[in-house]
């Protein structure tokens, strides 16, 4: 059973296929869930329209989706601190965030220093971090649904959730202010902004720590391994029309939010997973867009 279904069962919401309908429903005290799920989609496409943008841009996405994958380890480990330590502090979302950055750190050090084949390391970090989080959910007292954690549940929505997603923002906001030329730079041609003196490591490094702090915003809505597909599609859509970097990133964000708007608008009226409805509806704008240009080219 869906959560619509659930929450329906238990109260008096009539469920409408308009927008309308589903504005109002943005109202309805019983549907509190449903209004933090937007604030929080909303919150997180700013960083993912940003800086999927210039993930993109760099062609890393390989290594966002590795990052990805291995924060389910630190929400393991967060619900299993919580529940049999006492860790009442360890939001599960601040786990992802502290196994994200490890694993962006991790990846770093790997890529810039080690002479191990970078996609075996890539590879394993990808799958520890699943193992992790799989083993400590499984220990954890009490039923926790890992599959909500994969594919991302509208009931994990918390306000808890939105301040730190306000605050992961803000912060990404803040570097990129002071740091977009350079990893404009990096992103587009790295030996050249080398001779200019940009430290190419360095800006890598602090992408790859944005992609990491980016890709936790949203796990909770659509889950690690969805949560990829929205870091890229709106950035890839974006790039088939845009003429700069600029117009590129304005228009990621805004389709980011279209996207988690009108995702959770058919995940309402249709019953569905919202998760799933956000994703396959940016893919299939994707593959319109895709299909569009391709006609007007002949």
């Amino acid at each position: 059973m869906s959560v619509w279904s659930s929450t329906t069962t238990n109260t008096s919401i009539v469920m409408g296929g308009t927008i309308t309908d589903f504005i109002q429903a943005l109202w309805n005290p019983d549907l509190g869930f449903l209004r933090n799920a937007l604030l929080l989609g909303l919150i997180g496409s700013i960083p993912l329209g940003a800086v999927g943008t210039f993930v993109v841009a760099r062609r890393i996405s390989y290594l966002a989706a590795a990052i990805a994958h291995s924060v389910l380890g630190g929400i393991g480990v967060a619900l299993y601190a919580q529940q049999v330590w006492g860790w009442s502090w360890l939001h599960p979302m601040l786990g992802a965030l502290i196994a994200a950055v490890l694993s962006a750190a991790i990846i770093a050090a790997v890529s810039l220093r080690s002479e191990q084949r970078e996609d075996a390391v890539i590879g394993a970090i990808w799958v520890s971090g699943m193992a992790i989080g799989l083993i400590f959910i499984s220990k954890t007292p009490g039923y926790v649904d890992g599959m909500a954690y994969l594919f991302g549940d509208i009931l994990l929505v918390t306000s808890s959730d939105l301040w730190i997603a306000s605050g992961v923002a803000a912060l990404i906001g803040g570097v990129l202010l002071l740091w977009h030329r350079q990893i404009v730079a990096v992103c587009f041609d790295s030996e050249f902004a080398a001779i200019r003196g940009v430290h190419v490591s360095a800006v890598y490094v602090l992408l790859l720590m944005l992609t990491a702090l980016t890709v936790v915003t949203l796990v909770s809505l659509v889950g690690i391994v969805l949560v990829i597909a929205l870091l890229t599609l709106p950035p890839a859509i974006a790039s088939l029309r845009a003429r700069s970097l600029g117009q590129m990133l304005l228009s990621s964000i805004a389709l980011t939010a279209s996207c988690v708007f009108f995702g959770l608008w058919l995940s309402y009226w249709l019953n569905l997973p919202t998760g799933p409805s956000i994703i396959l509806l940016a893919a299939f704008v994707y593959l319109i867009a895709n299909a569009s240009k391709r006609l007007c080219a002949y």
